[in-house]
């Protein structure tokens, strides 16, 4: 009798205490308006009315849209529960791709979420998609929900007392460059801050709010001949001006090899009272190798640097 009793209070006791949000949750959205930004780069506002629950804590706010499966329909995951293990629970036959994107902009008063997508035709379902969707076509978004505490899933994490600032990306990292560009704006003291974007044309030049006296280089691969990732090595080896503050490296400095076919490179700055900030993102074996040169062979402070693969040429990543 007692143990029966036990058990039947246990299992009161779960019911009485709600079961803890994930932090990341299923969103339903529809496409509401499409807006040209440059030649390679469409935003596209997505709303709904969960969009008021969302949230963002920082400019390179990571989010994942889950794209028509091979039967084109939109995804159904559950709003609740565990979403990846509702979507590895698909059969990958029919499973929805998913890809990761930078959440540019959040008006949770107007149930309004911007997400920018760069265009390179009908090679992928993100691409594809974004190329031909219209107004009321429907995505599931993963994002951060309301639930409290830190959701993660941003890597813009300056220290205090930042003074120089050094960012380096292509066009898949412009979306956090500028929202991290805008950040730094309103920034007082605002940090000196370096910024190189590898871009596809010319054309793709953006009029970006930056702080003042801001250094920002524009790299189009047209019109400098350049092949994917150039730009960016360019920029980290010959352009940029490292301050002193950047190096060397103090402590441990290992530099463990990652094989960016099988592995995503993601290494993170671990920044304590470092002056220096530098975040690099893009083309994965660009980064790779702008990690080789600065820790590898200049020894610079790997705790004040961020490198992450975005993508890597020739191969999709979910």
């Amino acid at each position: 009798m007692l143990t029966t009793l036990a058990n039947n209070l246990r299992t009161l006791a779960k019911q009485a205490v709600p079961a803890k949000r994930a932090s990341y949750r299923i969103f339903d959205v529809q496409l509401k308006q499409r807006v040209v930004v440059t030649p390679s780069l469409t935003r596209l506002v997505f709303t709904g009315p969960q969009v008021a629950h969302m949230r963002t804590l920082a400019p390179d706010q990571r989010i994942k849209l889950l794209f028509p499966g091979a039967d084109g329909q939109p995804a159904q995951l559950p709003l609740e529960g565990n979403w990846h293990q509702a979507l590895r629970a698909i059969d990958p036959a029919v499973r929805p791709p998913m890809r990761t994107y930078t959440l540019r902009a959040l008006r949770s008063e107007m149930s309004e979420v911007d997400v920018e997508f760069v265009l390179h035709g009908d090679d992928g379902p993100a691409s594809r998609w974004a190329a031909h969707a219209h107004p009321g076509d429907r995505l599931q978004m993963v994002a951060p929900g309301d639930a409290p505490g830190d959701p993660g899933g941003y890597e813009w994490k300056p220290p205090q007392g930042l003074r120089n600032v050094l960012l380096i990306g292509d066009e898949t990292a412009l979306p956090a460059i500028a929202g991290i560009l805008e950040a730094l704006a309103q920034a007082s003291p605002a940090p000196q801050v370096q910024a190189f974007i590898e871009v596809p044309h010319a054309t793709d030049r953006l009029d970006l709010c930056a702080p003042p006296g801001a250094q920002l280089t524009w790299l189009p691969r047209d019109a400098l001949g350049l092949s994917y990732g150039e730009g960016l090595q360019r920029a980290a080896k010959q352009l940029a001006t490292l301050p002193a503050s950047a190096g060397p490296g103090g402590g441990e400095q290992t530099l463990e090899d990652v094989d960016i076919d099988t592995q995503i490179l993601w290494d993170l700055a671990k920044p304590a009272g470092n002056q220096f900030y530098a975040w690099v993102a893009g083309e994965s074996a660009a980064v790779m190798a702008i990690r080789r040169h600065w820790v590898g062979e200049l020894g610079l402070d790997k705790r004040a640097l961020t490198f992450m693969g975005y993508w890597r040429l020739g191969r999709a990543l979910d």
